[in-house]
């Protein structure tokens, strides 16, 4: 299983994975400003070149008066018959290393279903992320969304 940096030429493959597992899709033209923006910050698992997951991601752009350099998770996906094989937690890894090191994050920030277990578990107990508050109404079915963080200072150089 190789994770590399993703290309432009990954993203129909990134779509189609997030297509197959996620209820929050994008448009084609959503991935390739994120490839395009901050090409040093999404991530391919792949295996035999077959896009098997992904993680895409970014800097915010709305930072606040005083608030610090932060990265974001738009959105990450490993396809069912290859989870449980700590992908997403590589994929996060090389993200945030990214995060820290080129753009000088201070944290990563992101939003999980408050129903999707298996996220909460990868973000909470795995990466340490802590939730910071709660979205009301943040996905499109109305469900909640836990909004997550987690300091990248330890990895600042």
């Amino acid at each position: 299983m190789n994770i590399r940096l993703a290309r432009v030429e990954d993203l129909p493959g990134m779509q189609a994975c997030n297509l197959q597992n996620l209820p929050e899709n994008y448009t084609m033209k959503y991935y390739l400003y994120h490839a395009l923006t901050w090409p040093q910050l999404s991530y391919v698992a792949e295996e035999d070149g077959k896009i098997v997951g992904y993680i895409l991601a970014k800097m915010e752009e709305d930072v606040s008066e005083g608030d610090e350099p932060h990265g974001h998770v738009t959105s990450i996906s490993v396809l069912r018959s290859y989870r449980r094989l700590g992908l997403a937690k590589r994929l996060m890894i090389q993200s945030q290393e990214a995060m820290a090191t080129v753009y000088k994050a201070a944290y990563v920030s992101l939003h999980v279903r408050k129903s999707n277990r298996a996220a909460l578990g990868l973000y909470r107990d795995t990466l340490g992320f802590t939730v910071k508050d709660i979205e009301k109404g943040y996905y499109a079915d109305g469900e909640d969304a836990y909004a997550m963080r987690l300091s990248l200072k330890h990895l600042a150089r």
